[in-house]
C-alpha cells in the first residue's frame, strides 16, 4: 500500500426517488472514469509494475497498490483489489511481464519459457471461475513460445523476447477497450429512448480495460441521450453494486438507484425496468453462463415479468471447452464476507493529543488491534493522518455459512448475449 491517490474525493450521492418519465436524461462524462489497472517501467532502473486500484477500499479510499512480483499481482486477484473478467485477463498478462522483468532469473530464451510456464499456472489459479484469467495467462505461454520458434534460425536474445511478452501484454487491455466500446454499441441498439435497465455487481470500467460490458451499454445509451435510469442490485456478499457500481455511475452522471438484491422483484413488478444487463465470468459452450452470485435469480424473475435479460462479455469469456454450467468450478468465498462487514477509512486527529496517541500505536509500522468475538482492525499512519482496515461481526460465533462467489444461468433463461461481435440470441 502506498500514499498515491488515485481519487480526489468521493462524489455526491444523493437519494434517488421512482423515475418518472418525464425527467432529465443527465449528459454522461465518460472522461471521469477510472482505470483499473496498468503498466508503469522506471525509465532509468527498467523496474516494471502493474499499477491497480485497490477496490476493496472504494469509494472510501482510493489506494493504488504498485505491484512489483508476480505475488504482489496474484494476491490483489485472491483479495478481490483486482476483480471482473476482462481486468482479470489483463492482470494475467501484465503480471507476467513484471515477473519477466523484476523476477526471471534465466538467461537464455529456452530457459526463460520453462520458467514463465510454471509462473503463468500460478497466475492463471489465482481465482478458478473467470475463464479470462486462465486464458490470457495460457494465451501469452503459447505466443512466448511462438516468437522464439519463429525467430529460428535466427536467435532471439531474450530481451527481445521480453519486450515482445510486454507488447503483447499490453495489447490484451487495447483488446478489450475495442471489445467494451463494440459491446456497447450493439447493446445500446437493443433500447430506446427513456429505458430503465437493472444490473448486479461491477461490470464497468473496474472491471475492464475500457467503459466495461454490461456499464459499457448503459454508459453508451446514456450517452445517446437513450437512458434514463439505472437500478444498481447492492450485491451481496461484498457489495460491488453498492461500492463500485455506484460510484462508477455518479461519477460519470449516470442517474441510479441503488436497491438491495431482494428488492429486484418488487421493483420489476412496478414496471420500473425495461431490461436487465449483466456481465458473465465464464460462458459455457451452450450458453449457461457463470455470474456473479444473484445472477439467476434476476434471470428467473426476468422470466416471469417478460423482461429481456442480456449478457454482456467480449467472445474471450466464451469457453467452447467447458459443454454446461454443471462442469464450471464455482468458487467459494471467505465466509467473514457474509458473517460481518469490512470497514475501511482515514482518522483526521482533531488535537495534538490525539495525534500523539495514533503515533504512538503506529509508529513500528501497522498496528494490528485484537477486538472481541474474533474482530479485526488494523491501523497505519498515512501522510498526515491514520488509516484503518476493520472487520465486523454480525452474527452469532460459529454460525455455518456457505458463500459461493458465482451462480450458473441457464441459457434458456437468457434473452441475448452480447459480444464485440454483435447480439446472438439465447434461450428466449
Amino acid at each position: 500500500m502506498n500514499d498515491e491517490s488515485a481519487i480526489s474525493e468521493e462524489p455526491a450521492v444523493g437519494n434517488i426517488a421512482a423515475p418518472q418519465a418525464e425527467s432529465s436524461v443527465s449528459k454522461v462524462n465518460l472522461d471521469a472514469l477510472p482505470k483499473a489497472i496498468w503498466f508503469e517501467r522506471d525509465a532509468t532502473s527498467g523496474v516494471a509494475e502493474v499499477r491497480i486500484i485497490d477496490q476493496t477500499r472504494l469509494p472510501m479510499q482510493g489506494d493504488v497498490l504498485c505491484c512489483r512480483t508476480l505475488e504482489a499481482v496474484e494476491t490483489a486477484i485472491k483479495t478481490l483489489a483486482v476483480r471482473g473478467a476482462p481486468a482479470l485477463g489483463i492482470a494475467a498478462g501484465l503480471a507476467l511481464a513484471v515477473w519477466s522483468f523484476n523476477e526471471c532469473t534465466e538467461t537464455e530464451p529456452q530457459g526463460y519459457l520453462v520458467a514463465l510456464e510454471t509462473a503463468a499456472e500460478r497466475i492463471a489459479s489465482a481465482r478458478p471461475t473467470a475463464v479470462n484469467l486462465q486464458r490470457e495467462a495460457q494465451r501469452l505461454v503459447v505466443f512466448a513460445h511462438e516468437f522464439v520458434a519463429k525467430a529460428a534460425p535466427k536467435t532471439s536474445s531474450l530481451d527481445e523476447l521480453k519486450e515482445a511478452v510486454l507488447k503483447h501484454a499490453l495489447s490484451i487491455a487495447k483488446t478489450d477497450e475495442a471489445h467494451c466500446k463494440a459491446i456497447g454499441k450493439a447493446g445500446a441498439t437493443l433500447l430506446k429512448k427513456g429505458a430503465k435497465v437493472l444490473t448486479i455487481c461491477n461490470t464497468g470500467a473496474l472491471a475492464t480495460g475500457s467503459i466495461g460490458t454490461a456499464l459499457g451499454v448503459v454508459y453508451t445509451a446514456s450517452a445517446q441521450e437513450k437512458l434514463e435510469h439505472v437500478w444498481v442490485c447492492e450485491t451481496r456478499p461484498v457489495n460491488q453494486g453498492s461500492r463500485l457500481t455506484a460510484w462508477e455511475l455518479a461519477t460519470a452522471g449516470v442517474p441510479y438507484t441503488l436497491i438491495s438484491d431482494s428488492m429486484a422483484a418488487s421493483v420489476m413488478a412496478k414496471g420500473w425496468v425495461d431490461a436487465v444487463f449483466v456481465g458473465a465470468d465464464r460462458i459455457c459452450a451452450n450458453g449457461d453462463v457463470a455470474n456473479k452470485i444473484g445472477t439467476l435469480s434476476l434471470a428467473i424473475l426476468a422470466k416471469h415479468h417478460n423482461i429481456p435479460f442480456y449478457v454482456c462479455a467480449p467472445s474471450s469469456t466464451i469457453d467452447a471447452e467447458t459443454k454446461t454450467g454443471a462442469e464450471v468450478d464455482i468458487e467459494q468465498r471467505d465466509p467473514r464476507e457474509l458473517a460481518g462487514f469490512t470497514a475501511t477509512g482515514v482518522i483526521l486527529p482533531q488535537n495534538a493529543q490525539q495525534t500523539t496517541a495514533f503515533d504512538i500505536l503506529t509508529e513500528a509500522g501497522l498496528c494490528e488491534l485484537t477486538l472481541r468475538n474474533g474482530q479485526q482492525l488494523a491501523l497505519e499512519r498515512k501522510g498526515g493522518a491514520y488509516a484503518f482496515d476493520a472487520w465486523f461481526a454480525t452474527t452469532p460465533s460459529g454460525v455455518q455459512i456457505y458463500n459461493p462467489c458465482f451462480d450458473i444461468t441457464p441459457a434458456e433463461l437468457i434473452t441475448g448475449i452480447i459480444t464485440e461481435d454483435g447480439v446472438d440470441g439465447a434461450g428466449r
